[in-house]
């Protein structure tokens, strides 16, 4: 499964990507996506009364990427390890640029190319009220910061079915200490150091 969301390595805008090499399951994927529609006529459960006809032989969705969309993504292909190599490149100026603060950037081990979808730090030994404080001032200073992701066990309707605080707690941990930093096509090198600076000046308040 890929995602194309806007913020992902590549983009359609929105919409993803299901692959299979199973052909029974790519055959009904593929009719999910367009309502449960079969159109071989060798397929029909009833005569064939004109060449308009189709079927409608299970409860399916209207999951059709535009033309528009795919001819996005497909044009970024040609581009995908050039946008990869300078996601990694952010990555390591941050890693450079954070070392010798009281943060950790997730860590990628050294035999995996990662995409680089995302610059998360944690933070160490701050309270929720810190991670709180830190977060609001870097976004105060116009730093488009965020956290992927809130612990789905935690979401009211997850509660509904019977989760709560401490069922995994280490997904709750990295809620209240993560950071996602900025890392986006684009982002220069002067950018990072005011990620950091700013970074650097909350964190010594």
């Amino acid at each position: 499964m890929f995602s194309f969301h806007p913020v992902k390595i590549i983009t359609t805008g929105e919409g993803g990507l299901a692959t299979t090499n199973d052909p029974v399951l790519a055959q009904r994927m593929a009719e999910l996506r367009s309502h449960g529609i079969v159109r071989e006529a060798e397929r029909f459960e009833r005569p064939v009364v004109g060449p308009w006809v189709y079927e409608q032989q299970q409860l399916g969705f209207n999951y059709r990427m535009t033309e528009l969309q795919a001819a996005l993504g497909l044009s970024q292909q040609q581009r995908l390890d050039a946008i990869v190599a300078e996601r990694n490149r952010q990555l390591q100026r941050y890693q450079e640029l954070l070392a010798d603060l009281a943060v950790q950037l997730l860590e990628v081990p050294e035999d995996v190319l990662s995409s680089v979808h995302l610059a998360v730090i944690r933070l160490q030994q701050a309270s929720a009220e810190q991670h709180r404080q830190l977060f609001e001032g870097l976004r105060a200073a116009g730093i488009g910061v965020q956290l992927h992701y809130s612990p789905v066990h935690l979401q009211p309707y997850y509660r509904q079915l019977g989760f709560r605080e401490g069922d995994f707690p280490e997904a709750e941990a990295y809620a209240s200490n993560a950071i996602s930093l900025p890392l986006y096509p684009g982002l220069g090198e002067s950018d990072q150091k005011r990620v950091i600076r700013t970074l650097t000046a909350l964190l010594s308040k």
